[in-house]
């Protein structure tokens, strides 16, 4: 795998299986992913209709520069 360095960006709610899956899978691949977002905090996930996990931002949107990372997750969809 080519992608060594991964930012999900991600807000304040997330469905849970478009981060949960993604992260581990990358992770097992030996990437280093970090969930960014506009502040920091701790983001709620949401699965079949109840919050499940909460996930830490791990860099503010601000503090981070594209150069540093080989490609952007961006989730979709809708709660």
């Amino acid at each position: 795998m080519d992608i060594k360095k991964l930012d999900i960006l991600a807000t304040n709610v997330i469905d849970e299986s478009e981060l949960k899956s993604h992260m581990e899978a990358m992770k097992r691949e030996g990437v280093e992913v970090h969930i960014v977002s506009l502040e920091s905090c701790r983001i709620k996930g949401w699965a079949k209709g109840k919050w499940t996990n909460a996930y830490t931002v791990d860099k503010v949107i601000t503090d981070v520069s594209s150069s540093y990372y080989n490609a952007l997750m961006l989730r979709g969809g809708v709660i």
